[in-house]
Parts: C-alpha cells; sequence; structure tokens
C-alpha cells in the first residue's frame, strides 16, 4: 500500500502542474499565481501556496528554496542541479550527471540513511555578467 493519499483532482491543480511544464525559469508562487489568473481568474493565492506545498510534498513537482527569501518550483522531478545567480535571482538547470555516488560517500560519513541530495550552486549568470 502506498504512503501517498490520493488527492482529488482540480482545475486550479492541474492548471499549476500543466504550467509548470511549460517553464525552464522555475517561478516563483507569485509568478504562478499570475499566470493562472489568465486562466482561472477566481483562483485565490492562498489556493496556489496550497496547491504547490501539496504538489512539492507529495514529489510531483520540486520546491527550490533558494535564496532564503522564496521558493522556486519546477516540474522537473529527475534527479538535477540547479544554479541561483547572486545578482539577478534567475534560478537555471545545471545540465550535469547526478551524482549518486555522493549518496554513498556521505552514508560512509553519517550515521542515518541518506537516499537523495540537492545541490545549489551560486555565482553570476550570463546576462549579469555581460552587464558588468
Amino acid at each position: 500500500m502506498s504512503d501517498k493519499v490520493t488527492m482529488k483532482r482540480s482545475r486550479q491543480r492541474d492548471a499549476i502542474i500543466a504550467f509548470l511544464k511549460t517553464r525552464k525559469d522555475h517561478p516563483t508562487a507569485d509568478i504562478v499565481y499570475q499566470e493562472i489568473r489568465n486562466t482561472i481568474p477566481n483562483i485565490s493565492l492562498g489556493t496556489v501556496y496550497r496547491n504547490l506545498a501539496q504538489l512539492s510534498e507529495r514529489g510531483e513537482i520540486l520546491r527550490l528554496p533558494c535564496d532564503g527569501k522564496v521558493d522556486h518550483f519546477d516540474a522537473d522531478i529527475r534527479p538535477h542541479y540547479h544554479f541561483i545567480c547572486n545578482q539577478c535571482g534567475c534560478v537555471k538547470d545545471i545540465h550535469l550527471p547526478y551524482a549518486n555516488m555522493l549518496d554513498q560517500q556521505a552514508s560512509e560519513e553519517f550515521d542515518g540513511i541518506i537516499t537523495k541530495h540537492s545541490l545549489l550552486f551560486e555565482g553570476l549568470c550570463s546576462d549579469c555578467t555581460q552587464s558588468e
């Protein structure tokens, strides 16, 4: 039996997932809200936040707590790495092979069970380095 309880399908949740699947820039909840309002005008910001939280808790999307202020969201749930620009705050995928051996190495140094890892690179994006 699965630990996940079946979540009732909703128009709002379907719209959020569909929107995230079209994006590679890892939007914030506010950006998701602004976009979803175009198709569902009466949706509330609270509904968007609640659905994003539920979807990330269930592993259907990734929640990226990038800069300590605001979370970004990603529909690509495959193991991969991310970059955040310290100047403009953009979030991008880093296309490196996922290093499974890090889990094993960390397990050797940790008294517990490691099942996965996430890695966030920081620096300046190409747009910000060109504007300097």
